[in-house]
Order: structure tokens, then C-alpha cells, then sequence
């Protein structure tokens, strides 16, 4: 026609203008399109025309620029570019345009309201889907397939709500796409049960199936792992013959068996797919790779290249996964090998990825860097390879040092990041509350805040530096928290010495129908062990097995042990231990030793020892702690010819190491505030505290204080006369009385027996002690109901001690009578000096603590405790008598003390956290 020098008419082109798009190139549909009349009027159809051809080859800004040149568009113009940026992932463009068209007047149709339907449901723009159905309603559009369908799945994608499956329900006509909707939503949603229920809607309704239903629905039983369903699904295919002419649904199939577990059925199901389909190869390649079947999959993967299928990226990504989860380096070199002759080292990111992974979870970290490095472009999942195989191979400041770099390039991040470097920087030396509110900051900001995966790191992140209150205000932002959740909330509450909370939140767990596993035990167990709670972790340990059906392994065993040995329960430890599934190993067996050796228990010492030589015969530290063991009950012999046998097997004991960060513990935000307000708000300034009143005589008031003097109570001062009554008197009336002085006056010494001091007592009391209290010399005249302790107070809070008087254990025969020191003596408890148990917000300040029967101080499940200018003092060779022992407690300060005993100078136990301690001075004595 262009020969005999005719031009085509408007439609002419029209005409001619869609099959270009298929059998001309279109550079020759532009020649046709430069044809066209320049008419407004008679061209408004023929540009519709040329922008539809234009949004079927892609050419979004070609289609964009006749859009804007034409003089007059109608809302077909409007639909078709609205669609096309829909389709090709411009949906903020998609809505621009939907706007600009209601904001020129041009009246929505159907298929405008589908197309922008489908941009909000595809790209989460759930508010404004929201608006656009009000809009709907608003025109009066009834609920027909055009509008339904779409608004449904707009539904579906928020979430299974009630008004979705309204909206189904209530649409007129429902074609198979509907349906297919459907399926593919709860497939997403991992809704098996709903998968199925819609199936046998299907049904019910007499729709039938088509190959895109089957994949679907053969997912869901894939995703719930429901094996008979699965199969009766199977035979319905095989009766419709979908297996024979889809190979969509045959790979469904394959995956699905292998989803259940049942690699033989799988197997069968490839056999069987008539097609030899490169797909199907690569399906049961990489599913007998996912196994650990590596032979079976090499021996399908040669197979697969001898009948001339290129193997995927999804084979060489399972291969190397193989290879990262055995640490078979050299498999994985071979592999990198292959990938690499065939092409897919530098074009595939997943590819890149699991090679990264590969080589750091091999250890062979220079490796995965220099992968990385090799990577033209750096893509977010290569950059999260890199940083978890830092992570494995204890490169932990470089991991945390990779999250910068990929904020520096603009890289982004997805929960993937955020939970790796949250993981980091808990075990991070440079850890600490600052860096974990930052990460927080960003998970907020990213949209991640209540993904499982990065609440879970935040709560670890937040218990490890101390900050469990933080940590449950995680927990409490999750929407529906899952096993692992509740799991990762009471570990932190474990490794705080929160044994109680712990408990607490398992049944609150349980009273949600939640099943605990292995792990939640595990953290129940250690917050028992670390919080004392020896009855309940029995009933937890017990219940594993008689109420949910679950075997205890080794570290449920360790634990327990732990736990009975801590409390001297020892019989029953050792009989536990016995019980362990594969015998108990070295760790059990000196945890039991090491409790025989507090508790002073000889003979269950003894078979321990014997079998932890017979265990680790070369480990130094085995015959150090047995060598031990045997000096402590006072065969020197023994212990002398067992260190001699280690020196003579060379044996030695690595050299420790330590990091120690300096200002640190000042900057730690774990007290609690109003409890350590009441410390700073004590009604006394902090120079005057020791010197509290300028008159000894302290027979006025002074201050608004209430003085409360043992001497007025009876006490007779003279060391001689039991002034303990006098002692229990004045306390109960300074305990009852708003701020009082519970006076000890200077110059005298007051002897006094095993006594409890309880609180709770009233506001703004002070205990000062100026004078000397000494205790009853004789062992054998002590009270057998009150063995382990002298002084104790309890349940007291916002107390003060002070003073420039002396505690003084009189300890000489308690030393003499210990098994340490003779074999022949009976091994037994001893009492301790001081103990403040079950309280908050104490102050100890200026007392010396001396000569004590066994331990000398002990703040025990207390918390905002300071102790200042504190004198400790017992002799060298004094038996267990630790200076400050601090036990289940937290937020304990201790300054500028000094302390020489016969044991630790400070010792710390029992899930006791947030301890700080400056200007201490130790020796003699073992440190801290």
C-alpha cells in the first residue's frame, strides 16, 4: 500500500498497530504510528491503541510520552497505562495517574477499578485498597467478577479476615481464577487447613479443578505436611490425567513428598513425569541434597547432565548448603568449580551467596571474604551471607563492623540483618545497651520491628546486657507470639536469675494451647537452677516426659544434676546422673565434684574423682579440680602424687585471657530507679554519714531522728552477758519507727547469738554501729535451727549501715573443728557474719566485717545494694571464708573495700547480674 504511495487511514493503522507487537518489530510499529493524522478527534483512538502496544513490549515511558502529548484522553487511556505500571512494578506511578484521572473528572469504569485494585493488593498499599473499595461503594459499582475478584485478594493479603471470605461469598459469578485466588492467598498464608476446606468447596459447588488449583493445593499439604491428604489429592490428578500433560503439577507432587519425608514416593513421582523436564531434574536433585543423600543426588546429577539438562542454580545452591551444614570444604570447592566453568559464579547472586555462607561455615573465612569481594554488584544477601559467616567463625566485631558498611553503601537491610548483627553485638565485647536501641531504632524504622525472627534477637540482645524490662517490652509488642518467642523471653528471664518469672511465663504459654519443646525446657530448667528452685525444676523435668511425651537429652540431665548439686541434694545427683542416656560426660561429672567439695560430701566425692580420671586422663584440668579435692579433706598425700602425675605426663592448662572495658559498668542503666532513689535520697548527707552525730552520749534527738540505743533495751556492753534479747527488742521498735537510728554505741562489746533480723520496718532506717558485736565462741553452744548464719537481716529496703564498729565471728574454733583442716573432723556447715537477704536498696558503708565462722558477708536475692569502705579480714589460712559472696542478686556496687580472707575475696553466683566494683583490695585471698 506505502509502495503505490497511499496513506492508511486511522483505521488502517488501528488495525495493523496490535499485530506488531507480535510478528513486526517495533521500531515498524512506530513507522505506522508516525501515519496518523494529527486530529485530535480522529486519533484519540488510534493513540490508545499505540499505548496498549506500547505497555505490551515494556516500553512504559514511550507509552508515557504519547500519553502526555495527546490533546484529549478518555478513561480507557487512563486504564491502559494504570495497568501497565501495575505490571511492571510501578505502582506508585499507577496510583499518581488513578488520582490525576478523578481529579480531572473522568469517570472510573470496571476495569479501572480492578487494575488499581490489583496495584494496591500487589505492592501492600492496604490503606489506600481500603479507600479506593469506599470509592467503589460510593459509585454505586455492584460486586461483579471485575471489581470481586480483586477486592478480595486486596482482603486475603492483609490477612484471612472475615470481611475476605464475605467478599467471596457474596460475589454473583466466580470463575476458576477466583477460586485460584483463594487457594494461592492461604497457600501464602500457611493455611493448609483452609486450602483443603476451599477444595472441598470446590466440589461441593461442582468446580472443577485445573492444573493451577492442583499446584496449589498440593502446596498446602506440602506446607502442613499432611501426607494422607496429599495423597488422596494424588489420586484425584492421576483420575483427571493432569500428571500426564502439566509438569507444574508433577513437580508439585515431587516437592510435596519431600516435604513429608517420603524421599521414595518422591523418587517415584519423578519417574513417572512423562516429560524429562529440566525443572523435574533439578527438583529431585537439590530434594535429595536437602537430605544429606549427597550420593543419591550426585549420582541423579550426572544422570540429569548425561541426558543433556543443564543443572540449575537451585542444584549447585543445595549442594553448597550440603556442604556448609556437613563443613566439607573440599565437596565445596569442587562445587565452586563446577559453578564457576559453567558461568553461575558471577551471574547469579544466590549462587554468590551460598558460596559466601559455604566457605564461612567451613571456617575458611579468607575464603568467603574473598568471594564477597570477587562480586561485582554487592547485594543485600551476599552482604547477609558475609556477615553470619563472620559471626560463625568469631570474627564478632566485624560482623557488627559489616552492618555499618552496608548502612555507609546503601546497601539496606531486611530481618536477616538486623537479627545477625543483634546476635553479634550480644556476644559482642563492645556490647551494650546504646548499640541495642539503635538496632531497635532501625528495626522500627525498617518496618521489622514485629518480625519473629528480629524480636527474638532483640530480646537476647536486650537480656544479655542486663536490660529484661526492655526485653519483655518486646515480647509484649509481638501480636501473637509463638514457642520460639515465649522461649527467647524466658531465657532472658533465666540468665537474669529470674527463675520465677521464667516459670510464670511457661504457664502462660501453656494456658495458650502452646506446646513448649526441648529448648523452652532447657530455659525453664537453668532459671530453676540459677534461682534456687529445686522443687519446681523437678516438676519441670519431670513433666518433659509424663505430660508432653518429651525425651530429656544431655544438657536437660546437666542441668538438673547442676541444680540438685547446688542444693546438696547430692545422692540424688549422682543417682541422675547414672540415669543420663549415654552415661554423663566429663562437664556433669565435675559439676558433681565441685558440689561435693562445697558441701563437704566425702564420700560421693570420692567415686566421683575415680571416675573422672578413669574419663579424661589427659586433661590437666580434671586432675587440678581432683587434686583439689583430695587437699580438702586432708589426704595431702593423694593430692601431691596426683599433680606430680599430671607433670609427669606434661600436662598443662592453657593460658587465660581477659578483656576488661574500662568506665564501663557506670553507664549501665539496669537499676532499678526508684529504689535507688530512695539510696539517694536518704536523709543523711553522703560526707556525714559516718559521723552521724557529734555527742556520743546520743540521748537527744537530733536531725528528726528517732534514737533507738540497745543499751536503753538492757544490753550490757561487757562481752560477757547474752545481750541478744536486748538486741531483738531495740530492733523491733526501730524497725516499727518512722525514721530511727538502731543505735550499737562505740567503746563497747555487745555478745550476741545467731539472730533474724526482719523487715519489712519503716521508712528512713539507719543501723549504726560504732561498737563491736562479737558472736559466741563455741560451735557446739549454737542454735542447730539457725546453722548457717549469725546476723541476717531480711526484706529490708531503703536501710542504711553504717558506722565505725567491728562484726567479729570469733571463728578461731569453727577453723579448727572443719574438715580442711582435719581429716577427722566431720565436714559441716559454718554460719556467716553478716547476711542481707531479700531486700533492696541497701547501703553499707565504714564497718569492718572480721574473724567469721565461714563467709563473712552475704547479700543474697537482693537488689541496689552498695557497699563503701568496707574492712574484710580473716586469716590466710581460715577455711571458706569468703569476703562478699553475692548470690541471685542484681544491681550490687562495691567501692573502695578491702579484703583479706582464707578464700575468695568476692565471689559471684547463681544468675547474679549487674555487678560493679571499683578500688577493691584483695589479699591475702584467691580474688574474685
Amino acid at each position: 500500500m506505502l509502495s503505490t504511495k497511499l496513506l492508511p487511514r486511522v483505521r488502517t493503522i488501528t488495525t495493523l498497530a496490535p499485530t506488531c507487537t507480535s510478528i513486526v518489530p517495533l521500531s515498524s510499529s512506530l513507522l505506522l504510528d508516525s501515519y496518523c493524522q494529527p486530529n485530535p478527534q480522529l486519533n484519540i483512538y488510534s493513540s490508545n491503541r499505540t499505548i496498549d502496544d506500547f505497555v505490551k513490549s515494556g516500553h512504559l515511558n514511550s507509552a508515557k510520552k504519547l500519553f502526555d502529548e495527546m490533546p484529549a484522553r478518555d478513561v480507557v487511556t487512563y486504564n491502559l497505562l494504570i495497568s501497565g505500571y501495575g505490571k511492571f512494578g510501578h505502582p506508585k506511578q499507577a496510583l499518581y495517574l488513578y488520582d490525576e484521572m478523578v481529579s480531572h473528572g473522568i469517570k472510573e469504569s470496571a476495569s479501572t477499578f480492578s487494575s488499581v485494585l490489583s496495584v494496591c493488593s500487589n505492592a501492600g498499599f492496604y490503606t489506600e485498597g481500603i479507600q479506593i473499595h469506599c470509592r467503589v461503594l460510593s459509585l454505586g459499582f455492584g460486586l461483579n467478577l471485575y471489581i470481586g475478584s480483586p477486592l478480595v485478594d486486596l482482603y486475603m493479603r492483609m490477612g484471612p479476615s472475615v470481611r475476605a471470605l464475605d467478599l467471596f461469598d457474596e460475589l454473583p459469578e466466580r470463575n476458576l481464577a477466583t477460586w485460584n485466588l483463594m487457594l494461592r492467598a492461604f497457600c501464602e498464608l500457611s493455611r493448609p487447613d483452609e486450602v483443603l476446606r476451599m477444595y472441598n468447596k470446590m466440589k461441593a459447588e461442582g468446580v472443577e479443578p485445573n492444573g493451577l488449583s492442583f499446584c496449589y493445593m498440593v502446596r498446602g499439604c506440602s506446607i502442613g505436611m499432611l501426607l494422607d491428604e496429599g495423597k488422596q489429592l494424588h489420586s484425584h490428578v492421576i483420575k483427571l490425567g493432569w500428571v500426564d500433560v502439566n509438569i507444574f503439577v508433577a513437580n508439585a507432587l515431587v516437592d510435596f513428598y519431600s516435604a513429608c519425608g517420603s524421599l521414595i514416593d518422591a523418587k517415584k513421582s519423578f519417574d513417572f513425569i512423562p516429560v524429562d523436564d529440566v525443572i523435574s531434574w533439578n527438583s529431585i536433585v537439590s530434594i535429595y541434597a536437602d537430605y544429606d543423600l549427597i550420593f543419591d543426588a550426585l549420582e541423579l546429577f550426572f544422570r540429569m547432565q548425561l541426558c543433556r539438562k543443564r543443572p540449575s542454580i537451585r542444584s549447585f545452591v543445595e549442594f553448597l548448603n550440603f556442604a556448609s551444614r556437613t563443613g566439607n570444604v573440599y565437596f565445596g570447592k569442587q562445587i565452586h568449580g563446577y559453578v564457576t566453568k559453567l558461568g553461575f559464579d558471577h551471574g547469579s547472586v544466590h549462587v554468590q551467596s551460598a558460596l559466601t555462607d559455604m566457605y564461612g561455615k567451613c571456617n575458611v573465612i579468607e575464603s568467603s571474604v574473598a568471594v564477597f569481594e570477587s562480586v561485582p554488584g554487592r547485594s543485600l544477601e551476599c552482604c547477609n551471607s558475609l556477615m553470619t559467616s563472620l559471626l560463625h567463625s568469631g570474627n564478632i566485631e566485624d560482623a557488627v563492623e559489616m552492618f555499618g558498611f552496608m548502612v555507609d553503601e546503601g546497601i539496606g537491610l531486611d530481618e536477616v540483618t538486623l537479627s545477625t548483627t543483634l546476635k553479634a553485638l550480644s556476644v559482642s565485647a563492645s556490647a551494650n545497651v546504646g548499640s541495642c536501641r539503635l538496632l531497635h531504632c532501625c528495626a522500627i524504622k525498617s518496618g521489622f520491628e514485629s518480625n519473629i525472627a528480629v524480636s527474638c534477637s532483640l530480646m537476647d540482645a536486650y537480656s544479655r546486657c542486663g536490660h529484661i524490662e526492655l526485653s519483655h517490652q518486646v515480647f509484649k509488642k509481638i501480636p501473637s507470639p509463638n514457642v520460639v518467642c515465649f522461649t527467647s523471653i524466658m531465657n532472658g528471664y533465666s540468665r537474669n536469675g529470674m527463675g520465677r518469672e521464667a516459670l510464670d511465663m511457661l504457664e502462660v504459654m501453656i494456658q495458650r494451647g502452646l506446646i513448649p519443646d526441648k529448648v523452652t525446657f532447657l530455659c525453664v530448667l537453668a532459671g530453676c537452677n540459677h534461682s534456687g528452685m529445686v522443687k519446681e525444676g523437678q516438676l519441670v523435668f519431670n513433666s518433659m516426659k509424663s505430660v508432653y511425651g518429651i525425651d530429656a537429652d544431655r544438657q536437660h540431665y546437666s542441668c538438673m544434676i547442676d541444680m540438685l548439686g547446688r542444693a546438696g541434694i547430692l545422692d540424688k545427683a549422682e543417682e541422675l546422673l547414672q540415669q543420663t542416656p549415654g552415661g554423663g560426660d566429663c562437664v556433669m561429672w565435675s559439676s558433681l565434684l565441685r558440689s561435693c567439695r562445697v558441701h563437704g560430701n566425702e564420700i560421693i566425692g570420692r567415686r566421683v574423682a575415680n571416675i573422672l580420671m578413669e574419663l579424661e586422663p589427659v586433661d590437666f584440668a580434671v586432675y587440678s579440680q581432683v587434686s583439689n579435692f583430695y587437699s580438702e579433706i586432708g589426704e595431702f598425700e593423694v593430692s601431691m602424687q596426683i599433680r606430680e602425675t599430671a607433670l609427669a605426663r606434661k600436662l598443662t592448662r592453657d593460658i587465660g585471657h581477659s578483656l576488661i572495658e574500662v568506665n564501663i559498668a557506670g553507664k549501665m542503666v539496669h537499676d532499678n530507679i526508684a529504689l535507688l532513689g530512695e539510696l539517694e535520697n536518704l536523709d543523711v548527707e553522703e560526707e556525714n554519714e559516718v559521723e552521724l552525730f557529734e555527742e556520743p552520749s546520743w540521748t537527744s534527738e537530733r536531725g528528726g531522728k528517732v534514737l533507738v540505743n540497745v543499751d536503753s533495751f538492757g544490753a550490757a556492753g561487757d562481752g560477757v552477758s547474752d545481750d541478744t534479747q536486748a538486741f531483738l527488742n531495740a530492733w523491733n521498735t526501730a524497725c516499727s519507727t518512722p525514721k530511727s537510728v538502731f543505735l550499737v554505741p562505740a567503746g563497747r562489746h555487745y555478745l550476741v547469738s545467731a539472730t533474724r533480723f526482719k523487715g519489712p520496718c519503716a521508712d528512713k532506717l539507719v543501723i549504726q554501729i560504732d561498737g563491736t558485736i562479737v558472736a559466741p565462741a563455741e560451735p557446739d553452744n549454737w542454735d542447730p535451727k539457725l546453722a548457717r548464719i549469725w546476723l541476717d537481716f531480711s526484706k529490708l529496703n531503703g536501710v542504711l549501715f553504717q558506722g565505725s564498729g567491728v562484726i567479729d565471728g570469733s571463728g578461731s574454733k569453727w577453723w579448727a573443728s572443719s574438715c580442711k583442716k582435719n581429716k577427722s573432723n566431720p565436714c559441716r556447715g559454718a554460719p556467716t557474719a553478716l547476711t542481707i537477704d531479700s531486700s533492696s536498696a541497701v547501703k553499707v558503708k565504714g564497718l569492718t566485717i572480721q574473724n567469721s565462722q565461714q563467709m563473712n558477708f552475704v547479700i543474697s536475692r537482693s537488689e541496689s545494694v552498695r557497699v563503701y569502705q568496707v574492712l574484710v579480714s580473716a586469716p590466710e589460712d581460715s577455711p571458706n571464708t569468703d569476703g562478699i559472696h553475692i548470690t541471685e542478686s542484681t544491681n550490687v556496687v562495691l567501692q573502695d573495700c578491702k579484703i583479706g580472707t582464707g578464700d575468695d575475696c568476692i565471689s559471684i553466683v547463681n544468675g547474679s547480674s549487674a555487678i560493679k566494683m571499683k578500688r577493691i583490695f584483695c589479699g591475702p585471698g584467691h580474688g574474685i
